[in-house]
């Protein structure tokens, strides 16, 4: 049997309103600074006997630029030696501006250090292998970076470094 609607159709209970999903937006991604440098050119360029060893940094800093929106700047180093003497050495800032939205504050951090790093990252990456083999190098391919740990340790680095009774946030 059909229940019979009486009223207006409201009911005393209010509906749950979905809450807002969270948002991460890519504004705009950008070569802050890019430099190749080729000290011993062209003697490493002919006369390399051996692979070099290659030294990478890999940092990440955001600031806010305003109500919900950051810059986040990766910024990669690599080195190359052989034989202790340098054989490229190359430097990017790779900027981005992204949008947070629906954000609880615990979770910011995650997503402007880890998150944001991590869809950028192939770019910069690209960017790098381009600057190494148009620099007269096999192309660098840096291996995936994990920005999860890259924050930890950098959190742990901050503990550290904090005086007593001033905690890190």
């Amino acid at each position: 049997m059909a229940e019979e609607a009486r009223g207006n159709g409201r009911s005393d209970m209010t509906p749950a309103t979905p809450e807002a999903p969270q948002q991460l937006i890519l504004n705009a991604q950008y070569i802050k600074d890019l430099s190749f440098e080729n000290p011993r050119a062209p003697q490493s360029l002919i006369q390399q006997t051996a692979q070099p060893s290659v030294d990478i940094n890999v940092d990440v800093k955001a600031q806010n630029l305003g109500p919900d929106v950051f810059e986040v700047v990766l910024t990669i180093n690599a080195t190359a030696r052989s034989q202790e003497e340098p054989v490229f050495l190359v430097e990017l800032a790779y900027g981005t501006v992204v949008t947070v939205k629906n954000t609880p504050q615990e979770m910011l951090s995650p997503l402007i250090l880890v998150e944001t790093p991590r869809i950028v990252f192939p770019f910069a990456r690209a960017i790098i292998a381009n600057a190494t083999r148009d620099g007269g190098f096999p192309p660098l391919m840096i291996n995936p970076i994990d920005f999860a740990e890259l924050l930890r340790r950098q959190q742990a680095n901050a503990q550290v470094a904090a005086p007593p009774g001033n905690p890190v946030l």
